[in-house]
This record gives C-alpha cells, sequence and structure tokens, in this order.
C-alpha cells in the first residue's frame, strides 16, 4: 500500500496534533486529508510553513491551558444539589447522566461552550440512580481534571403523597395488596 507524508493544519484524534507531520495511505490524504483543509502535502515549502503551525499551536494549547484552570478552579468550588425522583419506596423513577450534570454545572457558571464543557468531560461508569454525596471527575483538558462534588437527595415520600392527593390520585398499590383484594 503506498502511503504519503501530510502536515496536519488541525489536530485529528486518530492522526496528531496540528503541524504533526503523519505518514497515511496516499487515497486518504488525495482525497479526504487534503481536500477539506485538514493536511498539506510534504514540500520544502510547507515544510517553512510547519514552524508557524507550531508557533501557532504553542499559543492555543497554553491559552486552553489556561482557560481549563481557570474552570477548574470554578468546578472545584461548586456545591450542587439535585433531587432525585422517587417512589413510594425510595426507588428512582430515572437517572441523573452526564448530559444533566452538564446542564447543571452551565446553569450555576454561565453559558460554556461545547469545546470547554462537554458530556465526555465527565466520566460516569453509569447514570447516577443513588441518592447521596457524590464526587464525580470532570476532565477539561488532558492535563487539568476538576472535581464535582454534588448531593442527590430523595423526593420525599411526604411530597409525593401531597402531589397525589392534589391530583385526586390514590397511592399506588403494590401486586401483593392487589392480589389480597
Amino acid at each position: 500500500m503506498a502511503t504519503s507524508q501530510v502536515i496536519l493544519t488541525e489536530a485529528i484524534s486518530t492522526l496528531g496534533a496540528e503541524a504533526d507531520i503523519v505518514k497515511v495511505r496516499s487515497g486518504y490524504a488525495r482525497n479526504f486529508l487534503v481536500p477539506h483543509g485538514k493536511a498539506l502535502e510534504v514540500t520544502p515549502a510547507t515544510l517553512r510553513k510547519i514552524n508557524h503551525l507550531k508557533a501557532k499551536r504553542a499559543e492555543r494549547e497554553a491559552r486552553e491551558l489556561v482557560e481549563a484552570e481557570a474552570l477548574a478552579s470554578k468546578i472545584n468550588k461548586l456545591r450542587l444539589s439535585l433531587t432525585l425522583e422517587t417512589g413510594f419506596a425510595g426507588k428512582a423513577f430515572g437517572s441523573i447522566t452526564a448530559h444533566d450534570l452538564i446542564e447543571l454545572i452551565k446553569k450555576e457558571l454561565g453559558e460554556l461552550s461545547e469545546k470547554q464543557l462537554s458530556r465526555h468531560s465527565i466520566s460516569l461508569e453509569r447514570p447516577i440512580k443513588e441518592t447521596g454525596e457524590k464526587t464525580i471527575p470532570v476532565r477539561l483538558h488532558p492535563e487539568v481534571t476538576a472535581t464535582l462534588h454534588i448531593t442527590i437527595r430523595a423526593s420525599s415520600e411526604a411530597e409525593l403523597k401531597e402531589a397525589h392527593e392534589s391530583e385526586g390520585l390514590k397511592k399506588p398499590r403494590t401486586r401483593k395488596e392487589s392480589a389480597a383484594e
């Protein structure tokens, strides 16, 4: 298979960062990377351009690191509280996902860009369905990780009974209660 060398003009997760020289298949370079402006073919002229790209990349990375550290300090100070909808037996009706947490952080800190904070920044093994105190890592930059502290409370049984009564509903019966009648 024929390969060619190209200089990346932007970061591509599977290949490398901006201004990196990488080897790719010729067809991939010719048909996708170069026409879409994601890479330049390696020539003496483009090799001279690489210094400009590296300087631009270093500036951008330094700026992103400073922004990520500032955002991390804000997130570390946050103490968020959520209410999880639960039934009469205390079983959760829903869950809290990474998307929910991002929306809550954005609401508390103001509007943030998708690049600064996305649902991929929060690593949850699975959605949260339990009440209690949780500490969640938030990856803002390859070198910066913040810690989000949240308290998850169950909606109280009294609130649920009151809501059901105000709507004219009765407490739901269990299967055993229904079978006993």
